[in-house]
């Protein structure tokens, strides 16, 4: 009997965690599309964190800042997003650090075999961290579902502090820690910026609210509000 074993595509994060000199908030996402872990960029990618040329969090950042940024794959483009990340003192640490795919996606229900990365103990290298910005939710596979995860291997967890989205936690990094002072952290999970939450939007009774006082209303702009609040 002749038996075949399907060869998984090993997706890793091609680039490390960056923290800017004071670093206040965290940009806590999955993975970039796989041709970011393979060098094979599409016209008008950044070779960067949220590089994507379809992704719409620098697009939304862009508008909320009037950053004027440039959507091409050259070294300025990757500098400009580093200024602003160091100006407003904000971090990116993924936390997916490698995942295997049956079909090489950026599907994030696609992940199997998932390494995380310590993002705790990021938090505690860094003592003027003081908030995550997730940027999805707690579906499955999402940035949030994962650090619940992770939370849970330190016996930590989040606490509701707003129920409607973007949904609002905090916990404290040293809760299982006898003696230790509490460390509080606030986390949002704000809503993914991809065409796929499209949908998601669409369905919010805000949104839709919005949409009927002004017909010109978009799901791009109702990003823009609710980043505008977190960053």
């Amino acid at each position: 009997m002749i038996i075949f074993i399907k060869k998984m595509f090993e997706h890793k994060h091609p680039y490390p965690p960056f923290f800017p000199v004071g670093v206040t908030k965290l940009i806590v996402g999955t993975l970039p599309p796989p041709r970011f872990a393979t060098g094979i960029l599409k016209k008008g990618d950044i070779d960067f964190c949220y590089g994507s040329i379809s992704g719409l969090l620098w697009p939304v950042l862009d508008r909320i800042f009037d950053l004027k940024l440039i959507f091409e794959t050259t070294d300025e483009a990757i500098q400009q997003r580093k200024d602003f990340l160091r100006q407003r003192k904000i971090g990116v640490c993924d936390i997916v650090a490698s995942c295997q795919r049956e079909k090489i996606d950026a599907s994030d229900l696609g992940m199997q075999t998932v390494m995380l990365r310590d993002v705790c103990s990021y938090i505690e290298k860094y003592p003027t961290i003081d908030t995550l910005l997730f940027t999805g939710g707690n579906s499955k596979n999402g940035p949030e579902y994962f650090f619940r995860k992770h939370l849970k291997t330190r016996e930590i967890k989040l606490k509701a502090l707003q129920d409607k989205t973007p949904k609002v936690h905090e916990f404290d990094l040293y809760e299982s820690k006898i003696g230790s002072s509490k460390r509080i952290i606030k986390t949002v999970s704000l809503t993914a910026p991809s065409g796929a939450a499209n949908r998601a939007i669409g369905s919010q009774l805000l949104y839709k609210d919005r949409k009927a006082q002004n017909p010109l209303y978009t799901t791009f702009d109702y990003r823009v509000d609710q980043y505008r609040k977190f960053f």
